[in-house]
C-alpha cells in the first residue's frame, strides 16, 4: 500500500509533541536558573526553547521565510511548570492547525531565513522540517531529559525503556 506525502512528512509528529510534552512536564519546580555548565543554557532558556520550537514548525509550513526582524519573540520565563506547559500546549494545538490545512503543493519550494534584507540561509522546506523542526526539538528534548537527570529528576520513556521505567514495552 503506498503512503501518501502527507503521512510521511507528518506522521512522527503526535509521537515526538507527546513525547516532548512529557519530558517538559516533568522539569522541576523552581530550578529556572540552575544549568549543568557554565557553557549550557538554563534549565529555564532550554525549557523555553523547547516549548516554543512547535512555533518555528509552524512558521515553516506558514510561509516562505522567518524573519528575525519582526518575528515575535518568545517569552524570557516562565513562573511554574503548568505555565510552561500552557504555553507548549498553545504552540502545538496552533501547529496542528497549520498541519491540517497545510497545502502539500508548497512542501517542495524553498524557505528562507533572513534578518531584514540579509538573507541568512536558504533550503528546500523538507531540509528545514526535518533538521531545524523536528531533529531540532528532538536534539533539544534530549538536553532536557539530561537536566533531568543530572537533577536526580526520573526521565520519562522517550523512545523505549529508561533505567527510570525498565518496565517499559515497545508499542
Amino acid at each position: 500500500m503506498a503512503t501518501d506525502l502527507r503521512t510521511t512528512v507528518f506522521e512522527d509528529l503526535e509521537r515526538e509533541l507527546a513525547v516532548t510534552r512529557n519530558v517538559l512536564a516533568a522539569l522541576p519546580e523552581g530550578r529556572q536558573t540552575w544549568q549543568p555548565h557554565e557553557k549550557s543554557m538554563s534549565l529555564e532558556r532550554l525549557a523555553l526553547h523547547v516549548a516554543t520550537l512547535p512555533g518555528w514548525a509552524r512558521a515553516t509550513l506558514t510561509a516562505d521565510h522567518l524573519d528575525f526582524a519582526s518575528a515575535p519573540r518568545p517569552p524570557a520565563n516562565y513562573k511554574d511548570i503548568p505555565e510552561l506547559l500552557a504555553l507548549f500546549d498553545k504552540e502545538v494545538s496552533e501547529l496542528r492547525d497549520v498541519v491540517a490545512h497545510f497545502d502539500m503543493a508548497n512542501w517542495d519550494k524553498a524557505w528562507t531565513m533572513r534578518n531584514g534584507d540579509q538573507i541568512i540561509v536558504t533550503k528546500p522546506r523538507p531540509y528545514v522540517w526535518r533538521i531545524w523542526c523536528i531533529n531540532h526539538l528532538i536534539h533539544h528534548r534530549g538536553q532536557l531529559a539530561l537536566y533531568l537527570r543530572l537533577l536526580n529528576v526520573p526521565v520519562p520513556t522517550i523512545y523505549f525503556n529508561t533505567a527510570d521505567n525498565p518496565q517499559f514495552v515497545f508499542e
